[in-house]
């Protein structure tokens, strides 16, 4: 597992070296856009609407949109002054909450927390109290440049540290539209009722799939057999993806899935 930040998390006065790994693996599907004559990827420019004329990243400024077509602009040195302000590498938890305090709403992106040199045993003093108690932690970091809400739980053997959505960024039940209370039957209830309990079951994650990326994968495959790729020739090869090589690393590792879920199933 790649590291992708290492600090340290404190409670109290336990300070714990720590190093923070991403859970999830991107897997969507992305297409490159070619050009339909020749199918040669196509190149994005960087196009100024007033001169009319393409810019280089060397003419571009960082302007921060105030109101309606009124900008502030940044300099590279004044966000690198902020940025040092605020990356103090130490997670520190304000305060310990219940889990079900905190709606699945405010949940945004998740990381697995392992242990920094000489720490393991503080961690798993951490991990304990958390799962003895029914606890979690919440605190601050800045990761990626932007100051992020989190908190800190036990997930089966690890730390895990969950993104938080600030309050102010959520947007207010009252904004959707059509919303307003209509009376039902108490038999319309108990009917919904007994369906929702027939179609109660326990989660089981490896048990749904992404059946879009499936079919695709599958489509894709048959493409292939039927020679229906297109080789790119006479342009720099350096930002092209080798179709081939991904398609035959993806149906490794759908392959691999699929006998995994088997497996699970058949137990």
């Amino acid at each position: 597992m790649h590291t992708i930040w290492k600090g340290s998390l404190s409670f109290g006065l336990v300070n714990i070296p720590i190093k923070l790994y991403t859970v999830v693996q991107d897997k969507n599907i992305r297409f490159r856009l070619l050009h339909k004559k020749c199918q040669t990827p196509i190149k994005n420019k960087q196009i100024c609407p007033k001169c009319a004329v393409e810019v280089d990243t060397a003419e571009l400024s960082k302007g921060y949109e105030v109101r309606k077509d009124r900008f502030v602009l940044f300099s590279e040195e004044e966000l690198v002054a902020i940025k040092k302000v605020l990356e103090e590498r130490n997670i520190e938890i304000i305060d310990f909450v219940k889990l079900d305090e905190i709606d699945p709403l405010y949940f945004n992106r998740s990381y697995y927390i392992g242990p920094g040199e000489n720490s393991l045993k503080a961690y798993s003093l951490l991990k304990q109290a958390l799962q003895q108690s029914g606890k979690l932690g919440v605190a601050k970091i800045t990761l990626r440049s932007k100051e992020q809400l989190v908190c800190i739980r036990v997930y089966e053997q690890v730390l895990v540290m969950e993104t938080l959505h600030y309050a102010d960024e959520l947007k207010s039940v009252l904004e959707v539209p059509g919303l307003k209370e209509v009376a039902t039957s108490e038999q319309e209830l108990r009917t919904a009722m007994l369906l929702i309990d027939q179609l109660t079951t326990t989660f089981t994650p490896a048990k749904y799939q992404d059946d879009f990326r499936a079919a695709f994968h599958k489509l894709a495959e048959r493409k292939l057999e039927r020679h229906e790729d297109k080789a790119v020739g006479g342009v720099a090869q350096e930002n092209i993806i080798d179709l081939m090589s991904a398609l035959e690393a993806s149906l490794k590792q759908t392959q691999r899935k699929q006998s995994t879920n088997k497996a699970a199933d058949a137990k």
